[in-house]
């Protein structure tokens, strides 16, 4: 018995439009290289996962700090959140959204992009610049 979704249902609205939001907070808050893709019928898991690569340990707790914070107004409350000893991968569970966020050698080493990289993207960008 598998739990992924049947490959017709579509990945729930809410959960598509917080993991934009998310991602775009993250890339506000200078994560590179940030990615979101959804993964319908291919992860039991999640219906979207977001990749981020940070800038130091201080700030990749700062975003996801603030990620779970979103999530919260948004009704995504935080389920978990799990780093490595020297923070260099955190990861933020939000149910059907789970966010990494990497500094960029783990993020090489462990290239999730390889893993997902034929999902689809999910566009989260602004059509005009963020105003400071």
């Amino acid at each position: 018995m598998t739990n992924s979704k049947p490959a017709n249902k579509p990945t729930d609205p809410a959960a598509r439009e917080f993991a934009a939001q998310a991602a775009r907070l993250l890339a506000d808050l200078k994560c590179e290289e940030v990615i979101a893709l959804d993964l319908l019928g291919r992860s039991p898991v999640a219906e979207v996962i977001i990749i981020a690569t940070g800038t130091s340990d201080r700030q990749m707790r700062s975003v996801i700090s603030d990620v779970a914070e979103l999530g919260a107004e948004l009704d995504f409350p935080l389920i978990r959140k799990s780093e490595d000893e020297r923070a260099t991968w955190i990861v933020a569970d939000f149910g059907s959204v789970v966010v990494h966020v990497f500094e960029p050698n783990t993020r090489a080493f462990y290239d999730l992009e390889l893993l997902w990289g034929d999902s689809e993207r999910i566009d989260f960008e602004r059509s005009q610049p963020a105003t400071p």
